[in-house]
């Protein structure tokens, strides 16, 4: 007797949560293994681009293991804050290093420690996805 396999296709809200957070997890391995490169370029010290990093991985990391368990709904709420903040965050470090200040990438990389970190407590806190059942 054959056993068939119905596969559950994921939401694609879901699928892009799920690609937000390898994208966190991936910036982060970046952030870490070129962090004095990466650090000279943004004019930012070594050690936050490691800071921001280890933050990253904890925000990707956190967002993909919860993503099953919270709903859409909050996913995608979080997920527009986190981007709304991370382009203004943007702006102004290019507002700064435009007006010569060479503070711009210290800005954009403290927002990408704060902010990851953030998410996932945020993540968290929120109630657990309603099944059918409930």
């Amino acid at each position: 007797m054959t056993q068939v396999v119905v596969a559950r296709r994921m939401p694609r809200q879901k699928v892009g949560a799920i690609a937000d957070g390898a994208f966190k997890v991936l910036l982060g391995v970046v952030c870490i293994a070129g962090a004095a490169p990466l650090g000279r370029l943004l004019g930012t010290p070594a050690w936050l681009m490691v800071v921001s990093g280890v933050a990253l991985l904890v925000g990707g990391g956190v967002g993909i293991g919860y993503v099953r368990s919270r709903s859409v709904r909050t996913y995608t709420r979080l997920m527009v804050a986190y981007d709304g903040g991370w382009v203004l965050a943007a702006l102004a470090g290019l507002v700064m290093a435009w007006r010569g200040s060479g503070a711009g990438g210290e800005v954009w990389m403290r927002y990408q420690t704060v902010a990851p970190l953030a998410f996932a407590a945020l993540l968290f806190a929120a109630a657990p996805a309603r099944t059918v059942s409930d």
